[in-house]
């Protein structure tokens, strides 16, 4: 199997993922009257399976944190953190689909410029015409799909 094939399903079943977590958390964010403490017990669950995670297929490491990476690096959790307190906030007021959506334009954009200009030390993968008019598809398309605003 080729790995473009293994990438492209972990990521397409990630993808699945997201608006599934973002209703589960909404719904746990509602019950319980706190999008912050929703947000608590999915990092705490999420700690404990990536730890188990590391354990078992690389083991203990050495070190914590290593010294000659860039100290920007760590703040990925930073992105995390928001997204998951935001989505669970607005996603049973504004609706899974409507906020996913903003999610995926979100994406497309930061991607985009990213990958533009190599940010973050990523590949450089310049912006021509045929991934422009796809970009303009895909947004379109995240605009087609919106919902109404549920009556809260």
């Amino acid at each position: 199997m080729s790995n473009t094939l293994i990438y492209s399903s972990v990521m397409l079943v990630a993808g699945l993922g997201i608006p599934v977590m973002a209703a589960l958390n909404g719904g746990l964010g509602a019950r319980l009257q706190s999008p912050a403490h929703a947000a608590a017990i999915l990092f705490f669950i999420g700690l404990i399976l990536a730890t188990a995670y590391l354990l078992v297929t690389e083991g203990l490491p050495s070190t914590l944190f290593a010294t000659d990476t860039p100290r920007y690096l760590y703040f990925g959790g930073f992105f995390v953190v928001f997204y998951i307190l935001s989505i669970t906030w607005v996603a049973p007021r504004f609706g899974v689909s409507n906020a996913i959506s903003f999610v995926l334009l979100g994406q497309l954009i930061a991607m985009t410029i990213i990958d533009h200009f190599g940010l973050l030390g990523v590949q450089k993968y310049a912006l021509g015409t045929q991934r422009g008019v796809g970009l303009v598809l895909m947004a379109l398309g995240v605009f087609m799909v919106l919902n109404k605003a549920p009556k809260v």
